[in-house]
């Protein structure tokens, strides 16, 4: 099966936040974003340009993650005070507080039934409340150092959590039982959560990479080393075909993870990147960072035929700070027999001449990537309809695996497949190089001829001045 995507655009962006925003969130009908900030405050933004954000003041230090309830009634604010906050989202900014730990309050998340809510805190440990009464309701205690992060499963039977000691750990909800650990030997993981399948974990890790495990045979499906920074945040698509990464290189990746590859690189937040996420029906999202803006963007996957059962390839993406590590045979993610297939040559490429700057940047970020590989860069977001996009052209070193496999299927040469990829990039690139040229040689002609009409206009008009 086959879709073609269409390349993100940034929609809107937000600005009202003092400090670092820390976290974003959508409501479930689409129509506010909430974000949290270093400045202390909740702010819950609406789609609507009429409408007014609202800038909730509660906390007394920073707060560091923020989520809406299931059904979007409630938003849930954890902070650096220790405490945890519900809010109405509405103008009246009305909200309950309970002191949820003994130390800073990293992660809140909500259960998938909205009754239950589970922190995570720099006091070690990770707690489950009650919504209705935020009446304590167990803790789980085997972090031997900071929590950052803690999420329930889709079916709220696991919880998963990830901390400085460089573990990830899978607690069953109902024993309280820890049932597995992973271990991140390189660094600790600032965020993790799970596939909306429920069968696997992704993890944004301090070692520049993004790692994706199979929760059932505990083994890892994906590695991808494509940031050139700590990776700050992560989101799953709802379809479960892709992976948001947000990180302090200052740009956000898209990866496919049918295909197991880098899609887009996204460059719009002036400095890191600081956290991501989908909306609930994954035609938008959101995007915080540390320039305290907060940016909109459209998915544009309406192409994608996500209705059926998707299957992760067991690969391995590196950027060019990093060699090309070895694909290792796991178990299969799962067995649908359909899968969703990228094809590179249904991929539009674009181009911009006029911002050589963007070009190179582009380059510097992710040139060893295939031709499927876009380098999106947005440098005015203030203003939307002007805001330059720089879509980047790959070389096709890198795509050649995938080349190799497809070829070993139809008869063909691997080598000859290799070089037949190559020539097809090639001529595309020809192909919207005349496109371009042609444009600008009628606009050149349009000019042209506009000054020659114009000179006739003035030499009659001077020829009659001399005549009177």
């Amino acid at each position: 099966m086959s879709y073609v995507l269409s390349d993100p655009t940034l929609e809107r962006h937000f600005k009202g936040h003092r400090d670092n925003v820390t976290s974003v969130d959508f409501s479930c009908n689409m129509k506010q974003i909430a974000t949290g900030s270093m400045d202390s405050c909740v702010m819950i933004w609406n789609m609507k340009p009429q409408m007014r954000a609202y800038r909730f003041d509660g906390h007394k230090d920073a707060v560091l993650s923020v989520q809406f309830s299931p059904s979007g009634h409630l938003v849930a604010s954890a902070s650096r005070d220790k405490t945890v906050r519900l809010w109405v989202p509405s103008m009246k900014a009305e909200s309950t507080a309970f002191r949820a730990h003994t130390a800073t309050v990293r992660s809140v998340n909500f259960s998938g039934d909205g009754q239950s809510l589970v922190t995570a805190s720099d006091d070690k440990t990770i707690k489950v409340w009650t919504v209705h009464r935020q009446k304590f309701l167990f803790s789980l205690n085997r972090h031997i150092n900071w929590v950052r992060c803690a999420k329930f499963s889709p079916d709220d039977r696991l919880i998963v959590s990830s901390s400085d000691d460089k573990t990830i750990k899978l607690w069953d909800k109902n024993s309280r039982e820890c049932i597995h650990s992973f271990y991140e030997h390189a660094g600790y993981a600032n965020q993790v959560d799970f596939h909306p399948s429920g069968t696997c974990i992704a993890a944004a890790s301090t070692d520049n990479s993004v790692k994706v495990w199979d929760i059932r045979s505990h083994k890892m499906l994906q590695h991808y080393q494509v940031h050139s920074g700590v990776v700050n945040s992560l989101s799953f698509h709802p379809a479960g075909n892709f992976l948001i990464t947000a990180s302090s290189d200052s740009t956000m990746k898209i990866l496919d993870l049918v295909e197991g590859k880098l899609l887009y690189t996204l460059h719009g937040h002036q400095g890191p990147v600081t956290c991501v996420a989908f909306s609930r029906t994954g035609e938008y999202f959101a995007s915080g960072g540390s320039d305290e803006q907060v940016m909109v963007w459209k998915t544009n996957f309406d192409g994608a035929d996500c209705t059926d059962g998707v299957r992760l390839q067991h690969k391995t993406t590196s950027s060019s700070q990093a060699p090309q590590a070895n694909s290792t045979a796991y178990p299969p993610f799962n067995s649908h027999p359909s899968l969703l297939r990228s094809q590179a040559s249904e991929l539009s490429e674009h181009f911009n001449g006029q911002d050589s700057h963007a070009a190179a940047h582009a380059q510097s970020g992710s040139h060893s990537h295939s031709r499927a590989t876009h380098s999106l860069t947005y440098r005015n977001p203030s203003s939307i309809s002007s805001s330059t996009h720089q879509t980047q052209t790959q070389g096709s070193s890198q795509h050649q695996p995938r080349v190799q496999a497809q070829a070993s299927d139809e008869g063909v040469p691997p080598g000859l497949a290799s070089t037949l990829e190559h020539i097809i990039g090639q001529l595309d690139i020809l192909t919207q190089t005349v496109s371009i040229l042609e444009q600008r040689l009628t606009l050149t002609e349009d000019k042209l001829k506009e000054c020659l009409e114009n000179q006739m206009e003035i030499g009659v008009h001077l020829q009659r001045r001399e005549e009177a």
